[in-house]
């Protein structure tokens, strides 16, 4: 059991840091260590946590000014720069027939879905990196019209790149029936809540991936999408594009 405040304070911080992967600033260190000791104040939590380093080294170190990450997570960085460069190099368009490929089968939301991205929709309001169609099976008794389902994949996890990916997302719906975001599970925790409930707000589907394997990305679904209609007008303008794309063939 610690017996000085500034011991408890560092050992509450390593126990979140811990869990952190990415680490975290210092401001934000600070903020979720008060939370598990409302009574002290947030100036005596930031005097300690500055020292957190330094009194801690084996534990925790700073990869960054103002960043600090636990000990646990160093390894990836201390790896030979020969090995580093041998990896080989994954990119975003790697996830999408992936994930054509999920919506198609275990998902069973597309008759076809095909992996799109790039400026294949030649608009400013960008191209969906999946896209994918519903449509009435032939026996099936009471048939429904064509369900068009959009997908937003982004590789990144900063918190712009997931902004913009939420806005890309939102752009979608304009012509699709379902949309779905798909952001990497490394995100921050914060981030993702954030995410989620915006997704929730919107009847966007938000699926989380480990953007480390392609061959095996893990998808977890966090929010199922709500079908609504899109604006005729827009689905309209975006047909032939559609069309172009093969799923209707």
């Amino acid at each position: 059991m610690p017996s000085t405040l500034e011991e408890r304070i560092h050992q509450k911080a390593i126990e979140i840091l811990l869990k952190r992967k990415r680490g975290l600033r210092h401001t934000r260190l600070v903020n979720e260590v008060e939370k598990k000791l409302p009574t002290e104040s947030e100036f005596t939590i930031s005097t300690y946590i500055q020292k957190l380093a330094d009194t801690h080294p084996d534990e925790v170190y700073r990869p960054a000014r103002g960043l600090f990450r636990h000990t646990a997570y160093r390894k990836e960085e201390e790896k030979p720069e020969k090995e580093k460069k041998t990896k080989v190099k994954i990119h975003e368009d790697d996830f999408y027939k992936a994930f054509a490929d999920y919506l198609m089968g275990e998902l069973g939301e597309c008759t076809k879905a095909v992996p799109l991205g790039g400026k294949v929709f030649e608009d400013k309001w960008g191209t969906p990196d999946v896209i994918g169609v519903e449509k009435s099976k032939d026996t099936e008794f009471v048939k429904h019209p064509d369900v068009i389902i959009s997908a937003e994949v982004k590789f990144e996890s900063s918190a712009q790149a997931l902004i913009t990916a939420f806005g890309q997302a939102c752009a979608y719906k304009a012509f699709s029936h379902k949309v779905y975001l798909l952001i990497p599970k490394e995100s921050d925790d914060d981030d993702i809540s954030r995410i989620e409930s915006l997704c929730m707000i919107f009847s966007i589907g938000l699926i989380l991936f480990d953007s480390t394997s392609p061959e095996e990305p893990k998808w977890e679904i966090k929010t199922r999408p709500i079908k609504t209609d899109p604006d005729y007008f827009y689905l309209n303008q975006n047909a032939e594009k559609i069309k172009e794309t093969g799923l209707f063939d």
